[in-house]
C-alpha cells in the first residue's frame, strides 16, 4: 500500500468522522475508496478530498441526497442551507459579543476595585445553551441526583434496550419547564389539522421541503410533523423519533431539524437510528445524552472517538434496516428468585 493510501480508521481520524461514515457515504455512491490486491479499502488523496468535501457538507446540516446533488453541481436547495447556517452564525455572534460585554464590565469593575462574584466567573466558563434541570432519576437508577447543563436546541438522547431511556426521557419532559413528551405510538389527530389552517399550512410546507431532499411521504411522517411544527416554544421529548420513518426520510429530518438554528425550539430526540445520530454528522450546537446498559447514571457524550463513552454509544447505533428488527421488542427486568 502506498504511503499516501489510508486504511479506513486512518482515514477517519484524519478526517475527523467514523469509519461507518466512510461506509455510509460509499453506500450512498458519494465516494469510492480504492482496493488493495487483497481487496481492502484504502484512500488515496482524491478520496481524502471528496471525503472532506462531503463531511464539510455534512457539517452545513445538508442530508446526504442534497449532498449528493451538490457534488453533481445541482445547487438547488444550497440557498436555504446556507440562510439557515447563516441565522446560526448570527445568533453565536450576537451570543459572543454579550459575553465579550459582559468580561468588560467585570474588567472594569475590577479597576473600580469591584470584585467579581463567583457566580459571575463560572457563568463566563459555561457554554450558552438553552436547556438546564437537575431531577431524581427514576428506576432503575433509584432515585439518584441528575443534572443537566446548558443543553442546546437539538439533543439526542440514546442507548441499549433495557437502559431506562424512555424512563429517562418522560423525567426529563416532566422537569423541564413546559416540557412535553411525545410517545412512540404516535396517531395522526386529522381533527386537529381540520381545526388549525396555520399547523396544516406549516405541516404541508415543511413536508415538501423533506420530500425535495429525498424523504418519503407517509402518515408517521406527517403525524411527526405535527408534534414539530406545532406553535409551541417549549421543549419537546420524542420518544424513538424514527418510527415508522424510511432512511431517507430520517436523514432528510435530521438535516432539516440541524438547520433550525441555537435559537430554535429545544429538542430532545430519543433514537437507536444512525441515519437520525449519525455520529460523524453531530455539530457543535447538538449534544448527546446516554444511558449505560448497566444502568450507572446517564452521561453527556462527545461526538469523536476516544470520548468517554464513545465506543459504547456508536455500538448501540444501528441502520435502520437492523432497527426495523427489533420494533417492538422491550427490555423487561427479570423476577427476583
Amino acid at each position: 500500500m502506498h504511503a499516501e493510501h489510508l486504511n479506513p480508521s486512518e482515514a477517519a481520524r484524519r478526517l475527523g468522522v467514523s469509519s461507518k461514515a466512510l461506509r455510509l457515504y460509499e453506500q450512498r455512491g458519494l465516494l469510492k475508496p480504492l482496493r488493495t490486491e487483497a481487496g481492502w479499502r484504502v484512500y488515496g488523496p482524491d478520496q481524502m478530498a471528496r471525503a472532506a468535501e462531503i463531511a464539510a457538507l455534512r457539517r452545513l446540516g445538508l442530508s446526504l441526497a442534497q449532498v449528493g446533488r451538490v457534488l453533481k453541481g445541482d445547487a438547488s436547495g444550497l440557498e436555504a442551507a446556507l440562510a439557515d447556517h447563516q441565522s446560526a452564525l448570527e445568533v453565536q455572534a450576537r451570543s459572543l459579543a454579550a459575553a465579550v460585554d459582559q468580561v468588560a464590565a467585570l474588567r472594569r469593575g475590577l479597576t473600580e476595585g469591584r470584585t467579581p462574584a463567583l457566580a459571575e466567573l463560572a457563568r463566563l466558563g459555561r457554554p450558552s445553551g438553552v436547556l438546564s434541570c437537575a431531577l431524581d432519576l427514576p428506576w432503575p437508577w433509584g432515585g439518584e441526583r441528575f443534572e443537566v447543563w446548558d443543553l442546546p436546541a437539538l439533543t439526542y438522547l440514546t442507548g441499549p434496550l433495557g437502559s431506562g431511556k424512555t424512563r429517562l426521557a418522560r423525567a426529563l419532559a416532566q422537569a423541564l419547564p413546559g416540557g412535553r413528551f411525545a410517545p412512540m405510538e404516535r396517531m395522526l389527530d386529522t381533527a386537529r389539522l381540520e381545526a388549525d389552517p396555520a399547523l396544516k399550512a406549516r405541516v404541508d410546507a415543511a413536508a415538501e421541503r423533506l420530500v425535495a431532499d429525498g424523504a418519503e411521504a407517509s402518515e408517521a411522517l406527517t403525524t411527526l410533523l405535527c408534534e414539530l411544527e406545532d406553535a409551541s416554544t417549549t421543549p419537546l421529548v420524542i420518544d424513538m423519533v424514527e418510527q415508522g420513518l424510511s432512511e431517507a426520510t430520517q436523514e432528510a429530518l435530521v438535516a432539516q431539524l440541524r438547520r433550525r438554528g441555537p435559537a430554535a425550539r429545544p429538542l430532545i430526540l430519543m433514537t437507536r437510528s444512525n441515519a437520525v445520530l449519525d455520529l460523524a454528522a453531530v455539530g457543535p450546537d447538538e449534544a448527546i445524552l446516554y444511558c449505560p446498559a448497566n444502568h450507572s447514571p446517564p452521561i453527556r457524550v462527545a461526538a469523536h472517538p476516544g470520548a468517554p463513552g464513545y465506543e459504547a454509544l456508536a455500538s448501540c447505533l444501528a441502520p435502520p434496516e437492523v432497527r426495523a428488527r427489533t420494533e417492538g421488542m422491550v427490555a423487561i427486568r427479570p423476577p427476583a428468585a
